[in-house]
């Protein structure tokens, strides 16, 4: 099943999905255009995944576009900035998070439950 990607370009938009996190899990995937290991794994995570889109919500984040974004998630999760990085929200918290080639679809799945 492909990614059905959201775009992240706001820290309000960061705000409202960790309150949307309270309905279901929200899911940032932290990415660098101009970087070959973080452009590999986008590419390794769209090819696994195949969670179902109404389960959760998969947001898509430009580092290099929207940095100030990404320095607001990395403060409101409490999770040091990294890239390529995933970052699990659920009931309103950072519950699971990898970098690198530890960005696994299926990790992620295995949280959802």
């Amino acid at each position: 099943m492909a990614v059905n990607w959201k775009q992240l370009t706001s820290t309000t938009e960061v705000d409202e999905l960790i309150q949307l996190s309270h309905q279901k899990p929200q899911l940032i995937f932290k990415h660098s255009t101009r970087c070959g290991v973080s452009s590999h794994m986008k590419m390794q995570f769209e090819t696994e995944w195949n969670g179902a889109d109404e389960s959760i919500d998969i947001y898509y984040l430009d580092l290099l576009n929207y940095r100030d974004v990404s320095n607001y998630v990395a403060k409101v999760s409490k999770v040091y900035h990294q890239s390529p990085q995933v970052i699990l929200f659920k009931d309103g918290d950072a519950v699971a998070n990898a970098s690198h080639q530890a960005i696994k679809a299926n990790a992620i799945n295995a949280a959802l439950v």
